[in-house]
This record gives C-alpha cells, sequence and structure tokens, in this order.
C-alpha cells in the first residue's frame, strides 16, 4: 500500500510539473519551430532546385515561370518564419500563412498521382509532406488563440502591447 500511494503521488507531482513546463515553453516552442520550418524551407526554395519541393512547387502552379514563382514563395515563406519569431510580427505572420496554407494542399487535388498511392488513404512520400501541414495549421491556430490576451494598436502590433481582461 505504501508503495502505490508513494508511486501515485510522485506521477501526481510530474503530471503537474510537466503542465507547468509545457504552459511555460509550449506557445514560445511552437512559436520557434514555426518559425524555422518557414525560413529554412523558404530559404530553400529562393536558392532553386535545392529545395525537395521544388518540382512539386513547379507542377502545381504549372501556368507560371517556375523560376520566378518557386523563389518567390520562398521568399513569403521566410517572411512568415520571420513574422513568428518576432511576437509584435504574430498577427502578419498569421495573416501570410493564411494566405499560403490553401496553396500547399492544392497537389492533393491537381496532382493526385503524385500525392497518392491509393485515394485517398495511401498517401506518398510529397502527400505526407503536404498532410503534416494540418499540423503547422493546429500549431498557428494556438498562437492565434493566444492573441486574445494582448491589444495592439495596429495590425502589425506595437511595443506597447497590454494585457486585455477576458472581460472586456
Amino acid at each position: 500500500m505504501v508503495f502505490k500511494e508513494f508511486t501515485t503521488k510522485l506521477a501526481s507531482q510530474f503530471d503537474s510539473y510537466m503542465i507547468r513546463f509545457s504552459s511555460r515553453i509550449g506557445v514560445p516552442f511552437l512559436r520557434f519551430a514555426i518559425g524555422i520550418i518557414f525560413i529554412w524551407f523558404g530559404a530553400l526554395k529562393t536558392i532553386g532546385e535545392l529545395s525537395p519541393a521544388y518540382d512539386l512547387v513547379a507542377a502545381t502552379i504549372y501556368w507560371l515561370t517556375p523560376e520566378v514563382i518557386v523563389p518567390l514563395l520562398g521568399l513569403w515563406e521566410v517572411g512568415i518564419g520571420v513574422a513568428f519569431l518576432i511576437p509584435s510580427l504574430t498577427r502578419v505572420g498569421l495573416i501570410l500563412l493564411a494566405f499560403q496554407m490553401p496553396g500547399t494542399f492544392l497537389p492533393l487535388v491537381l496532382l493526385p498521382e503524385i500525392c497518392f498511392t491509393v485515394i485517398p488513404f495511401g498517401l506518398t512520400l510529397e502527400g505526407q509532406y503536404i498532410v503534416k501541414n494540418l499540423v503547422i495549421i493546429g500549431s498557428a491556430l494556438v498562437i492565434g488563440a493566444g492573441l486574445a490576451n494582448t491589444k495592439s494598436d495596429t495590425l502589425f502590433g506595437s511595443a506597447s502591447e497590454e494585457k486585455v481582461s477576458i472581460n472586456s
């Protein structure tokens, strides 16, 4: 009985610690992760064919010149990444992401032969690369939900952000 009480108390303390730890670093880590991923993947697109997504983007947006559109998309993604790393630019990052994210799902519709081995569940590596964007969307929603606790003077934020009561 003593062992059960000890393990129950230990599990409860560990649970409390993990909740406090996650509460403290969860959103900052999501912000960092999204920032790094978008800067990294975007930078690869600006370099050109070094990006593993180059051919996929070129085939998806076939009506535009890949040598122009892929680097422009890369710059857009770098902008998203930078905006998520700078808290006062979070709203800008969310807007840029909202316009970019739907395009990432286009290959599922326009290029199913590249995204699926068996439609709709057998994803290729490219299909998995696209579907994982749901995690990015979820992370952005968590970060965006935290904005309800701040008030900015403008869309682009300001140095004078203040806490706002949920009741106001």
